[in-house]
């Protein structure tokens, strides 16, 4: 079986890729490959009022972006995809199988499906067993399957493509419930096999509100923007819905693949948690070798010393610019509510003159931070009344790098120069 499954996402080009949709194509994709199998995109641009081109490259993009590879027409690897646009000879074609079949009738000029009278029970693999009870024409009347003018209804498509691409698995978001065993009766009708449906939670929002579109971290296209990683955000998710059976949280995606399964998704509605995302991120920045933290920053000024000073000081590449702009600028400004903290502190004069003295002198420069301590215990001061005001003289932050990689890339005469600086400032 592990050969043969096909999973397939199919959005409509009506508007920005949704975290949601991308969450959805994301499971498909995923279990597509812990199968060895294929993940199918298609496109529903049938509602050309709606359908923009803007709207298409911006879920062609996003999908990319996250590293999810589908299968087109030809089957040549990322060659597609399908789009229902031009597949109308195809489902004039399986409508007039219904036709034979008396299946479906004439209302008004639309075509309706001929319900059978009785209850469908769909066995999935998330929800479990849901039965919708069709004996009763009023509450469940017969569907439009064509409308009027010609063109066929959601419905009527999707089971169409599903069929004719040989998908096995349809996972989907859960809103989609409810339209499982209408596609069911039509797939008993065309006399087909159905694929397994895996109907997966809802994303709300952490105050357990339905996530609308202006919602924060919905546009899955803000994400590339606001500094994150496509590993990180693919990891993140997957956990909106899905966990491991252990406690771990941060995978690679080749590990996501590995572990993924049906089983694991969780029936409950997922809470996006912006906090929890971009703590996703940093871990996944964390754990980048040196050359290839350096090469995700794609900095074009600060060099490969300077980028790994602040590898454990980051959460977003978005923060990068700021995080390095000390070590670019010789003028830095200095963070007023720290320059002001260090000019209440009396000591913070006489020990940065001291200091300065000490580091001109410095004839091993490697020394310089275990300095700071010996010139603060020379003086009777404790070391960290003079750590404080050697970070603001160096950077003019109150946080940021380990003191000793800041000496280091700064060298001797710059930080010395820096020092001097901030000690022209204080009364």
């Amino acid at each position: 079986m592990s050969d043969q499954v096909r999973t397939r996402f199919a959005p409509s080009p009506t508007g920005y890729l949704h975290v949601g949709g991308a969450r959805t194509a994301l499971f498909n994709w995923l279990f597509a490959k812990h199968h060895n199998g294929t993940f199918v995109l298609r496109v529903e641009d049938t509602d050309k009022e709606r359908n923009t081109e803007e709207a298409r490259a911006a879920i062609f993009d996003g999908l990319q972006w996250l590293g999810l590879d589908w299968e087109g027409p030809g089957n040549e690897g990322n060659c597609g995809p399908y789009y229902q646009s031009q597949r109308d000879e195809i489902y004039l074609e399986w409508f007039e199988k219904l036709v034979a079949a008396d299946r479906v009738y004439e209302d008004e000029g639309a075509w309706r499906f001929r319900f059978e009278r009785k209850p469908i029970t769909m066995n999935d693999l998330v929800c479990g067993d849901v039965t919708i009870d069709y004996t009763d024409e009023s509450n469940t009347p017969d569907m439009v399957i064509r409308r009027s003018d010609g063109s066929f209804v959601f419905h009527f498509v999707n089971v169409v493509d599903d069929l004719t691409m040989g998908i096995t698995h349809v996972i989907r978001g859960e809103d989609h419930l409810m339209n499982t065993p209408k596609h069911l009766q039509l797939i008993e009708a065309f006399g087909a096999t159905p694929p397994a449906y895996a109907h997966i939670p809802l994303i709300l929002n952490a105050d357990g509100s339905k996530m609308s579109k202006r919602d924060e971290g919905a546009a899955l296209g803000d994400y590339p923007a606001k500094g994150y990683t496509s590993p990180a955000v693919v990891n993140f998710l997957a956990l909106l819905g899905w966990s491991p059976k252990d406690e771990s949280e941060i995978f690679p995606t080749s590990e996501l693949i590995e572990k993924f399964s049906l089983d694991a998704v969780n029936r409950a509605p997922a809470r996006f948690d912006a906090e929890k995302c971009q703590w996703v991120n940093q871990q996944h920045l964390l754990q980048l070798s040196p050359d290839d933290f350096v090469t995700t920053c794609n900095h074009p000024e600060a060099t490969p010393e300077i980028l790994l000073s602040i590898q454990e000081k980051i959460s977003l590449l978005s923060e990068v610019d700021d995080a390095v702009a000390f070590y670019l600028n010789p003028e830095y400004p200095f963070e007023e509510s720290a320059l002001e903290k260090v000019k209440n502190n009396e000591l913070a004069k006489p020990l940065l003159t001291s200091l300065a003295e000490n580091f001109s002198d410095l004839p091993d420069w490697t020394e310089a931070k275990s300095n700071i301590s010996t010139t603060a215990k020379d003086a009777g001061a404790k070391p960290g009344q003079l750590m404080f005001p050697v970070r603001i003289a160096l950077s003019g932050k109150s946080g940021g790098p380990d003191l000793g990689a800041i000496l280091d890339i700064l060298g001797q005469e710059e930080s010395t120069r820096r020092i001097n600086r901030l000690i022209q400032l204080l009364p």
